[in-house]
C-alpha cells in the first residue's frame, strides 16, 4: 500500500480549480463528511466555510497563491498563502478528511512556508485559528508556531464565515519566524 504522503505534487491553483477547492474545503470542515477527519468545525459552525468568491479573491490578489497538493491528478489538499502586512499569511487549509493525519498537511504547510520564505523573502508566517480549536492549535505549536496573544473577534452575523453554533468564538493569531531554514 502506498503511503498517502508520498508522490505528492504541488501546483498553483487556477480559476478552473475553484469548484474542486470549494468542495475540498467544505468537506474538511462542515457537515457529517468532515467528521471523518480531525479538523471538523461541524460542532462549532454550520453554513459555508468558503465559496467561489473567496477563491476568486485569493487568486486575484498580488503575492497570493492557493497551493494545491495532488497525486495522479487527484486533489488531496489545498492552502492559501499570501503576503499580508509584511509577513506571510496561511489560511484556507484543507486535507481530504480520510487522509488527515497521514502527513500531507505537514507537507502543504512546509511548502507554503517555503514560498513565503524563499520566493517572497518574508520574515514570518501568520495565521488565525478559532481559539477553542485546541487540537488544531497544538498541531501548529508542534510545527514551530507560537501564540502571539492577539485575538480577533469572530465575525458574527456575516454568513460568509459560517453560522456559529456557539457564542464564544474568536480568532487567535499564531506566528512562526521564517528567518532560519527548517530542520529536517
Amino acid at each position: 500500500m502506498t503511503n498517502p504522503s508520498e508522490n505528492v505534487h504541488f501546483r498553483a491553483a487556477e480559476a478552473a480549480d475553484t469548484d474542486a477547492i470549494v468542495q475540498l474545503v467544505e468537506s474538511a470542515y462542515r457537515g457529517d463528511a468532515s467528521r471523518t477527519g480531525w479538523t471538523t468545525e461541524a460542532d462549532l459552525l454550520d453554513g459555508r466555510r468558503t465559496g467561489a468568491d473567496d477563491v476568486a479573491a485569493c487568486l486575484a490578489r498580488p503575492r497570493s497563491r492557493i497551493l494545491l497538493a495532488e497525486r495522479d491528478g487527484v486533489l488531496l489538499a489545498c492552502a492559501h498563502v499570501a503576503e499580508e502586512d509584511g509577513c506571510g499569511y496561511f489560511g484556507m487549509f484543507a486535507v481530504q478528511p480520510g487522509l488527515q493525519g497521514a502527513g500531507i498537511g505537514k507537507q502543504v504547510l512546509a511548502e507554503c512556508e517555503r514560498i513565503a520564505r524563499t520566493e517572497w523573502q518574508l520574515p514570518a508566517m501568520r495565521m488565525t485559528v478559532i481559539d477553542v480549536r485546541d487540537s488544531l492549535i497544538a498541531f501548529y505549536l508542534r510545527r514551530g508556531y507560537h501564540r502571539t496573544g492577539i485575538v480577533k473577534p469572530f465575525p458574527y452575523g456575516d454568513a460568509r464565515f459560517g453560522l456559529p453554533l456557539r457564542d464564544d468564538l474568536r480568532f487567535e493569531v499564531l506566528e512562526k519566524s521564517l528567518q532560519t531554514e527548517p530542520t529536517a
